[in-house]
Parts: structure tokens; C-alpha cells; sequence
């Protein structure tokens, strides 16, 4: 026990030796969003210490996904979130239709999709016209899950 201590204060004694004041935004950077940083933050000095606090604190308790999905933790929810989360239960929900859309190069459904992926106006029958001519490496064996084809629809259009 006296040996774990022991080892304990050198460890922190390193950690506080070697680290050298930086500027706020990069231990920002360095530490992430989630509650380390929001409980640490304030605290925290730039040292790598205070950084590994950070990063420990976010890591023990697993919350930067919840943060960054959430928006909340000092994390910046990505735009795309919401809008992928639509496109994946839109595909779910409408996949035989959305095969026989893509199929056939038109449909409401694939208008739906075009909407939700954000395609301008003037480039949907381009769109339209590309997955037709992938529908075979999209729907490849007529039992796929909506988030193969989904995935499969995003490689097509980049």
C-alpha cells in the first residue's frame, strides 16, 4: 500500500513537473468536450495535469458521445445529426418503395430522400439518375437492411 502511494505521489509530482502552462484553447482541444472539461475547466491551469484530469474525467465516465450527440457538456452538436437520424427511419420505413424509386430513376420517395440529404433542386435528377445506375451495388441481394442501403446510397452520390 505504502508502495502504491509512493508511486501515486511521483506519478502526480512527474505530472505537475512536466507540464507546462498552455494557452486554454489547446488544452480544449487536447481534453475534448464532456463533463472533465466542464467539471475541470475552470481549474484547469494548461498543464498536462489538469489536461489528463480532463481527459480521464470524460473517459471514466463515457459521456463525450452523449455529449456531442446532446449538444450539452460544452460539445457542438454536429447539423447532421438530426438529419441523418431522419434519412435512417425514412429508409427504414419506406425501403421496397424507395427500391422500386431508384429503379425506375423517379418517385416521391426518392424526391423524400433527395430533400433529406439536402440535394439543391437542380442537381436531383442527377442524383436520381446516379443511384438508378448503381441500383444493382445498392440493392444487392433483395434482403438488405435499410442502413446497408442507406450506406450504400451515400458511396454512390461521393
Amino acid at each position: 500500500m505504502k508502495k502504491l502511494r509512493l508511486l501515486g505521489l511521483t506519478l502526480c509530482g512527474g505530472l505537475l513537473l512536466s507540464g507546462t502552462a498552455l494557452a486554454a484553447g489547446q488544452a480544449a482541444s487536447n481534453t475534448g468536450c464532456g463533463l472533465g472539461t466542464v467539471l475541470w475547466g475552470n481549474k484547469a491551469d494548461g498543464s498536462v495535469f489538469s489536461q489528463s484530469l480532463q481527459a480521464t474525467t470524460n473517459g471514466t465516465f463515457g459521456n463525450q458521445t452523449f455529449g456531442i450527440t446532446s449538444g450539452t457538456l460544452g460539445c457542438n452538436q454536429p447539423a447532421s445529426v438530426a438529419a441523418s437520424e431522419r434519412m435512417i427511419e425514412f429508409t427504414a420505413a419506406n425501403l421496397d418503395n424507395l427500391a422500386k424509386d431508384i429503379a425506375q430513376g423517379q418517385g416521391e420517395s426518392l424526391e423524400t430522400l433527395a430533400e433529406l440529404m439536402a440535394v439543391p433542386a437542380d442537381q436531383r435528377l442527377a442524383l436520381y439518375s446516379n443511384l438508378q445506375a448503381n441500383f444493382d451495388g445498392i440493392f444487392i441481394t433483395g434482403n438488405e437492411r435499410s442502413g446497408d442501403v442507406l450506406d450504400r446510397i451515400l458511396l454512390a452520390v461521393n
